[in-house]
């Protein structure tokens, strides 16, 4: 039996590799081309700044919100820092600052680079799988090898780059996925390429939001191809489910799923708490280590009558902030002319203090102190709010706001012996609420002040007060009618259990920092929808910069970016394209508009100028091509924020991979006789030679060095609108 089990050695063992030396060429010309002198400039580069300040809080491990995207980006700048032992010591406060010693800057700018320089061969295989010949394919690649903007961002610590990587990745992934679907519909590599395609797409989308739109091409091209399956009448009903549901799968669960891994990744590495947390919930800000989570530690849960309590705005916004009171009145007449009951003040602070602690008290007891055992408050039931050290309580009446005179003033109630009486009853409502008999829980609860009297509602209006408020937040009594807006809500932050009712010792015990309670722990979905939100809803007021840019100066490269200058030397490094391959690429693009409608327009008339399997791919390519230009460029005409240049490599990208498909049509279908095909091929000559002699001319500004005279850069000063820097002397 064992001899038989041997057979097999007695033939060698042989292993068979196919190597596409067109590949290997143009990865290590990419990777020569990207890695070249990489730790130069030793300096800050333009957004390196921005992104280096997220990389230290990554190495540290702690918490921040970058509300220009997802987290994706940043954890692979934070794997460089990883590979070469960065401690995320430095200051990243100023362009052009040098690194300290500390900062591997080499292993900080390789991911990018590596992304940018396998974006060469990706381009070359993508046209290959769109049956483009080898000749068409490796054009392209060159294209890409030799644009120059493409190269400045792959060879800083930027994100573009990667992007760019992850897009073509998916693209490609996709086409390699369709073109086994005859071969083997449902084999091995089949299912590899097309989970590939989902996860690129995610990884796309997690380094910038940017990549939904690459990924929306997709499913719109994986759509088309869906429907033309759908009319296939020879695919059984099993099978094309089974078809149907793969594409499901791999594009639309893998990447969300995929995208929520980056979130839960993002959120187990960065457990500290730091300068961004402030504006994050309490409930979030209490389950990362240090912070509010510190101070927190041991509070009890359920909020009781007795209670010394800190209510924080659940809205955030303009600033985080809790309710606060002090012993300052409302001016008897405002500026307006508008009389206040020139009763205590009640703001909303932004900053931690004693000031900030209420006391829940029973209406129908005097005691300020929790009874044993405590009484929790439930939903519904009805309290007072004592201001801790003024022991003033918190109400409202039928007078106007200060700034807002269409809601009511919310005062700490003082007796003036007039006719006003005391408004002081507030109902509990907790909006978040499983049951009606739920119990007011710390940081957990979501809870609205429904005023008993007149029914308004306790409210943030964000509005700042003048000089004699100290410019804090005004505080309103707002009419229930109008909604559940956040501004409404507050939630519990810090809590103790009273125990003095003498107020001298209470002063004391206010001032004194809690000590007691349950860690808070939210679930890894609510932490993720918290964070998303703020994502999308934070945004940095947007300031006008000295290189922004509209979406109508990138088409023609009408701008452009200082990236780096060297103070001696003069030496210096720009984002600008290779105007020559720039200038193709929008020509390509109209050329192929106008060909495709004329196409079309004779094959209406039933004029087929062109073999069907060649119109098949011409409308493939442009749709894969000037599709993934028009969703990369055309969203930003729509979009309300500061733009820059680099925003517009990912659209320039596939046009740039249009031009030899436009080219090879041209020689193919429109050059009939061989003096044109001849004429032709010189001119392809003349061009390509065109395109190498602009990348060479700006490789200076391009790779930073060599240093160029004032002549010289006057000379590459191609167009007016350029902003190159040029001394004086």
């Amino acid at each position: 039996m064992l001899p038989k089990m041997l057979g097999f050695l007695k033939y060698p063992v042989i292993l068979s590799v196919e190597i596409n030396l067109n590949l290997v060429v143009l990865a290590v010309m990419g990777l020569i081309s990207r890695l070249w002198a990489l730790s130069y400039p030793r300096a800050v580069v333009f957004d390196e700044v921005y992104y280096g300040q997220f990389l230290s809080l990554y190495v540290k491990r702690i918490f921040f919100v970058d509300d220009s995207g997802p987290p994706f980006g940043h954890m692979l700048l934070a794997f460089g820092g990883y590979l070469g032992g960065f401690d995320g010591n430095f200051l990243w406060n100023r362009i052009g600052a040098e690194y300290s010693p500390n900062v591997p800057i080499w292993t900080l700018r390789l991911l990018p680079a590596v992304a940018g320089a396998l974006c060469v061969p990706l381009a070359y295989q993508i046209l290959v799988e769109l049956h483009f010949s080898h000749f068409v394919a490796l054009g392209a690649a060159l294209l890409i090898l030799l644009e120059n903007s493409l190269i400045t961002q792959s060879r800083l610590m930027l994100l573009e780059s990667v992007l760019i990587f992850f897009i073509l990745l998916a693209v490609l992934s996709y086409f390699k996925f369709y073109n086994l679907q005859r071969q083997s519909p449902f084999s091995v590599r089949r299912w590899f390429w097309l989970l590939l395609a989902g996860f690129s797409c995610s990884c796309a989308v997690g380094v910038k939001y940017m990549g939904l739109f690459t990924h929306i091409l997709l499913l719109a091209i994986a759509g088309v191809h869906s429907w033309q399956l759908i009319g296939d009448q020879t695919l059984p009903h099993v099978s094309l489910l089974c078809h149907l549901l793969a594409r499901g799968l791999a594009l639309v669960v893998t990447p969300v799923a995929t995208y929520l891994l980056f979130f839960y990744i993002h959120l187990a590495l960065l457990y500290r708490a730091g300068p961004h947390d402030q504006i994050m919930s309490s409930a979030f800000q209490a389950s990362l280590e240090g912070g509010l989570a510190r101070i927190t530690q041991g509070q009890p849960l359920e909020v009781a009558y007795g209670s010394q309590v800190t209510l924080r705005n659940v809205l955030g916004k303009p600033m985080p902030c809790w309710l606060h009171s002090h012993k300052n009145t409302y001016p008897i007449r405002y500026e307006n002319g508008r009389g206040s009951s020139h009763q205590q003040q009640v703001t909303g602070y932004p900053f931690k203090d004693v000031n900030n602690w209420w006391i829940v008290k029973d209406p129908g007891m005097q005691q300020l102190v929790v009874n044993n055992p405590p009484r929790p408050v439930k939903h519904g039931d009805i309290v007072q709010l004592v201001h801790g050290i003024t022991t003033r309580y918190l109400n409202t009446h039928d007078v106007a706001a200060p700034l807002s005179p269409h809601s009511q003033e919310v005062s700490c109630y003082i007796d003036y012996n007039i006719s006003m009486p005391a408004q002081n009853l507030w109902r509990v409502d907790i909006v978040n609420r499983e049951s009606d008999a739920d119990v007011w829980k710390t940081i957990l609860s979501e809870v609205r002040f429904v005023h008993v009297n007149t029914s308004a509602v306790l409210k943030l209006s964000g509005a700042s007060l003048p000089d004699w408020g100290y410019h804090q937040l005004e505080i309103i009594g707002e009419k229930a009618s109008k909604g559940y807006h956040q501004s409404m809500l507050w939630n519990v932050e810090e809590h103790r259990y009273g125990k003095s009712q003498e107020q001298k010792e209470r002063e004391v015990e206010l001032h004194s920092p809690t000590q007691v309670s349950i860690s808070q722990n939210l679930s890894f979905m609510a932490k993720f929808t918290e964070l998303q939100w703020k994502i999308f809803t934070l945004k940095n007021e947007d300031t006008e910069h000295k290189y922004s840019s509209s979406p109508l100066d990138w088409i023609t490269m009408d701008t452009n970016i200082a990236y780096w200058f060297h103070s001696t030397s003069g030496a210096q490094i720009h984002l600008l394209g290779n105007m020559v391959t720039w200038m193709s690429a929008n020509g390509a693009t109209l050329v192929y508009v106008v060909l495709f409608l004329w196409y079309l327009l004779r094959r209406q008339r039933n004029i087929h100028d062109i073999p069907e399997d060649a119109w098949k791919q011409w409308v493939l390519a442009g749709g894969l091509c000037v599709g993934g230009w028009a969703v990369n460029y055309l969203p930003f005409f729509l979009m309300e924020k500061t733009l820059f240049l680099y925003h517009y490599l990912p659209a320039v990208t596939f046009q740039i991979l249009l031009i030899p498909v436009v080219l090879q049509h041209t020689s193919d279908h429109l050059c009939r006789s061989k003096l044109s095909k001849s004429m032709h091929n010189a001119f392809v000559v003349a061009w390509f030679s065109s395109v190498y002699l602009a990348y060479h001319t700006f490789r200076p500004l391009t790779y930073g060095e060599p240093p160029l005279s004032k002549a010289e850069l006057q000379n590459l000063r191609w167009k007016a609108s350029w902003d190159l820097l040029i001394r004086k002397r």
